[in-house]
């Protein structure tokens, strides 16, 4: 899942309260296969993140080619938002938005832990 969204130069957004953040739920997993994804209309790749017993593994369309090799992904913990509805991309459906920051060039840098957590772990 992928949505454009404002550069770094975009003003903060409007303030919300902690229940509204609440409400956005994140949680860390980690990546148990990955593959081109070549029949979307962006370059995207299909990965499966395992977020541990509680949630199970789900599925993201994740446009993060520019940087990340497939194979190389297997492994490696990510952070995404699993409370979002699940949206179809072409024949694939799209279950968690993996989340990540735009380079200079508005390439996706994914976001995750710099020391291993529990799959599941909920951002807080």
């Amino acid at each position: 899942m992928t949505h454009a969204l404002p550069d770094a130069t975009a003003p903060a957004a409007p303030p919300i309260s902690f229940d509204d953040f609440l409400k956005v739920d994140i949680r860390v997993g980690t990546i148990v296969a990955a593959a081109p994804f070549p029949e979307a209309r962006k370059p995207a790749l299909k990965i499966e993140i395992d977020f541990g017993p509680a949630i199970g593994r789900k599925k993201s369309s994740a446009q993060i080619t520019e940087y990340y090799d497939p194979a190389a992904l297997v492994g490696r913990q990510v952070a995404a938002v699993i409370n979002f509805p699940p949206r179809q991309i072409g024949k694939y459906m799209s279950e968690v938005l993996v989340v990540g920051f735009p380079d200079a060039n508005g390439a996706v840098v994914l976001f995750a832990p710099d020391q291993p957590v529990a799959d599941g772990a909920r951002l807080f």
